[in-house]
């Protein structure tokens, strides 16, 4: 049987995803989200939005394209993420 993400798992691919796009152009498009997170335009847009508003994303206009890029406090974020969902994984919990 199929096993589906959780919000918190899809939000850290997300971040992750950022993240490793840093040095790359001025951030991540939405089309390299997509790809990366495997998520609909219309499911990423609402996760996006929320994360700008908390602050954990930057949104960057860069050559007439909306880019995201990530925070320092999302940085914090998915560190602290990274840490739970693998200590939750040694006692064989899913997150």
């Amino acid at each position: 049987m199929a096993s589906y993400r959780t919000h918190i798992k899809i939000v850290g691919e997300i971040l992750d995803t950022t993240l490793d796009s840093v040095d790359e152009h001025d951030g991540a498009s939405v089309t390299h989200l997509i790809r990366k997170a495997n998520i609909s335009h219309g499911r990423l847009s609402i996760i996006l939005n929320n994360l700008v508003s908390q602050g954990l994303l930057e949104q960057v206009n860069s050559k007439g394209s909306c880019r995201y890029k990530i925070s320092s406090s999302g940085q914090e974020f998915l560190s602290a993420y990274k840490t739970f969902r693998d200590f939750s994984e040694d006692f064989g919990l899913t997150i």
